[in-house]
């Protein structure tokens, strides 16, 4: 595992069409028992290099109901973005993760973890990569579905701040979806 997670901090197959040097972010061990897979890195975790270290990653702890501590210690979390580098801004928010490194690296390190018990799949990129068709029309659909895809996985909107709108509409999620997550998640890390 750490010969695999050195290789991939030295990655630069997509370096020209990033906006700022390779800085690929990426946590795991052979004992992580729950993977989170999001969009990409943005501005705030590309210049630290520490995942979800952003207010993305304070809404998304809240939700798990886990502390930082708890969050970091990789023998409980793999943080696996769909993109391990930043990918520059668009007219909207950050651009979508680059497309290479998923199917470069996804399947390495997945068979590097054999204790995983579940694996959250954090937007519409990670669902469409792991539930293929699966998955719902939309993001919302596919969320309200997210007991469907236990034990192998459960399906999350992003929690960054960009997502309030979406939250505020959608308020069967923190009444259905996060109890289920917090439930599921304690339990594991027991």
């Amino acid at each position: 595992m750490n010969n695999l997670l050195r290789e991939i901090t030295q990655c630069v197959v997509c370096a020209s069409s990033l906006p700022h040097a390779p800085r690929p972010v990426v946590a795991a061990s052979a004992d992580s028992r729950i993977i989170v897979i999001g969009q990409a890195p943005g501005t705030k975790v590309h210049a630290t290099g520490i995942p979800w270290n952003d207010p993305s990653g304070d809404t998304l702890r809240t939700w798990l109901n886990v502390d930082k501590a708890t969050f970091y210690d990789t023998r409980n979390f793999a943080l696996m973005p769909m993109g391990f580098c930043y990918p520059g801004k668009g007219r909207s928010g950050d651009l979508p993760p680059r497309q290479e490194c998923a199917p470069l690296w996804h399947a390495r390190l997945l068979a590097k973890m054999p204790a995983v018990q579940l694996t959250l799949l954090i937007g519409q990129y990670s669902q469409a990569h792991y539930l293929g068709n699966a998955r719902g029309a939309t993001l919302a659909d596919t969320v309200r579905r997210a007991a469907e895809f236990l034990p192998e996985f459960l399906p999350l909107p992003h929690p960054s701040p960009r997502n309030r709108l979406w939250l505020r509409k959608n308020a069967w999620f923190e009444a259905e979806v996060v109890p289920l997550l917090r439930e599921r998640v304690s339990a594991i890390l027991k």
